[in-house]
């Protein structure tokens, strides 16, 4: 399947204590990639809270995560994924 480059969902802010959160279609599975503040700290807790938030969202298809963390809590990212997965989907109908 080739990807659509050209679908994205966006969703959070630059704000402290926020993220900014870009999904977008992948070729090669889910991809998750984090930057900012807390990235070095909890790249792992956040890679799990990002998985966990697609997976339940049902989320098979291959997609490439783009968080820009600026101290979000755990719960404001789940949300940040939430929003920007479901305006991905959106664009992809």
């Amino acid at each position: 399947m080739e990807a659509n480059f050209e679908h994205t969902g966006r969703a959070g802010t630059l704000e402290s204590m926020d993220c900014t959160v870009v999904v977008t279609a992948s070729d090669s599975g889910r991809i998750i990639k984090i930057t900012g503040s807390a990235a070095s700290r909890f790249r792992a807790a956040m890679e799990k809270k990002i998985n966990e938030t697609l997976d339940s969202l049902g989320a098979s298809e291959p997609v490439t995560v783009n968080v820009h963390d600026g101290g979000a809590l755990d719960v404001v990212l789940g949300a940040r994924v939430e929003a920007a997965y479901n305006r991905y989907r959106g664009c992809a109908k």
